[in-house]
């Protein structure tokens, strides 16, 4: 097979221009590639007792283009470390991009990378139509090579009727009981929707179709892209199981308010038969900004999910003139409660935490700033609560505020609604529509955790049974936080800087 050198163009070119953005023109804690663009989180996987994500990357410009494979690594999810880019189109197999997939340690200790090429059917870039393949790729952590035998699953895997077209995006695993490896992969069934195809393989090289564990069935969407799935309660037989998927042309209703989102499917995982058994659906993300997600098992029994920090629908919107564009969430511990996916920022934040400021008891009646309580670097809770039953209408915080811009963040207590708007934030082409949580119980309290980058806002909303994910582009120097009632509301607040040395 043909080979170029374009992942050694890629990394030269890492080396020459990739000290050229200054840490202070980056988010602080998120990671944002090397340079130039970044979409889908890849890889995400323990190896050597490390932390190793790879993404979607095209080093060039801050524009997506021919797909490559960025590598950082971290010992702690919260500094990362740059590594050369891990791999680049240059096979007949991959001519054509080489997109997401996932990662798992092999027993021999080396770094299996399996992820979809996109090729030619004939090699003949102008001749024939793209196809989408399965690849394996080897490696030590910084360096791999791709399997010459490659694709290592093509159509010819496929049940009939799915598409050869949009076969993509492979989450690898380890059975350990079974001493095999499973994958799910993306795919379009005979009636045109997602559907997710689940293989088995002892090696890696050799791929047996088991079954379809889910399928969209023309509900939610037309393609199901980056499937993850996991389970928790190891021991049982049956147990609890969540699918993740981000689904293209989803139809704006209820808690679905992206084209291109995203969804957890929870049930129960029948393991002798391979079935999947679906109890509830629902939004994993309720923001503008979260897409492709991916998770893994952490050495300690964790459950670590990461995302790209962006929706396709203003995915072309620039307001500065920085040298990357896209950037992942801070990764988050997530587990399945009451038929929900719950989710909070993993534990090693909390090590980046300085100068606290805490207060209590505090009444707000109109609008109010505090002493102490501004940044847009900071973990901050709010726990706020009506004064006395039926005291207060609304409660409303706004941050990454000045004269000009704020993002706000509102409650009614009536109705039990909840409102994110960054109409202000900066965005000038940017036209979506406040996002809107329906809390049904219509709480009188809630809890609400701020993690604030520079550029980004997660909010995690009780506990992390909501969360809202949005980048903002504010300019930096607005750093103001308001506080706002409609009639009488109490509040706690614990707030800190986060400085990452």
């Amino acid at each position: 097979m043909q080979q170029t050198n374009s992942l050694e163009e890629a990394r030269n070119y890492e080396s020459k221009y990739g000290g050229r953005i200054r840490p202070e023109n980056r988010p602080a804690f998120h990671m944002s590639p090397h340079m130039g663009w970044a979409n889908d989180p890849n890889g995400f996987s323990v190896y050597r007792g490390e932390y190793h994500l790879f993404y979607q990357y095209y080093p060039y410009e801050t524009v997506w283009g021919p797909m490559h494979w960025g590598h950082v690594k971290s010992a702690d999810l919260v500094k990362w470390e740059y590594l050369p880019c891990a791999m680049a189109p240059d096979r007949d197999f991959d001519r054509a991009g080489c997109w997401s997939g996932s990662a798992i340690e092999t027993p021999d200790r080396e770094h299996m990378l399996i992820y979809t090429g996109r090729m030619y059917r004939t090699g003949a870039e102008e001749q024939e139509e793209i196809v989408q393949v399965q690849c394996m790729a080897m490696g030590d952590g910084k360096d791999y090579r791709k399997y010459d035998g490659n694709p290592v699953l093509d159509a010819g895997g496929l049940p009939e009727g799915m598409s050869a077209y949009d076969f993509r995006d492979p989450k690898i695993w380890k059975d350990e009981e079974e001493n095999c490896i499973y994958m799910l992969v993306a795919s379009r069934g005979p009636d045109g929707s997602g559907c997710l195809l689940l293989y088995r393989s002892d090696s890696g090289l050799e791929w047996t179709f088991v079954t379809v564990l889910e399928a969209c069935n023309g509900v939610y969407g037309r393609m199901w892209e980056c499937p993850d799935f996991f389970t928790e309660d190891g021991e049982s037989d049956m147990p609890a199981a969540a699918i993740l998927v981000s689904p293209q042309e989803m139809e704006l209703t209820g808690e679905f308010q992206n084209r291109h989102g995203n969804l957890v499917l929870t049930g129960r995982y029948d393991r002798e038969n391979h079935r999947f058994i679906r109890e509830t659906v629902h939004a994993v993300d309720d923001g503008y900004d979260f897409y492709a997600a991916q998770t893994l098992p952490a050495p300690d029994g964790r459950r670590i999910m990461i995302a790209w920090m962006q929706g396709w629908e203003n995915a072309r919107v620039r307001q500065n003139d920085n040298l990357w564009f896209g950037m992942m969430t801070l990764p988050r511990e997530v587990s399945i409660r009451r038929g929900r996916l719950f989710q909070q920022p993993v534990r090693e934040l909390e090590r980046y935490r300085t100068c606290p400021v805490r207060k209590e008891g505090i009444v707000v009646s109109g609008s109010i700033s505090l002493d102490g309580i501004q940044g847009r670097c900071l973990d901050m809770t709010v726990r706020v609560r009506q004064k006395q039953e039926g005291d207060c209408r609304s409660f409303a915080i706004r941050f990454a505020a000045d004269g000009d811009h704020d993002s706000c963040l509102c409650y009614d207590f009536m109705e039990g609604l909840l409102t994110f708007d960054r109409s202000r934030s900066g965005y000038v082409d940017d036209a979506m529509a406040p996002r809107k949580i329906l809390l049904e119980e219509r709480p009188s309290s809630l809890e609400l955790r701020f993690i604030l980058d520079r550029y980004s806002a997660e909010i995690f909303i009780n506990g992390g049974e909501h969360v809202i994910t949005s980048v903002i582009p504010t300019p930096q120097t607005a750093g103001d936080i308001l506080f706002e009632a409609d009639g009488k509301a109490v509040m706690d607040i614990e707030k800190y800087e986060i400085r990452i040395s």
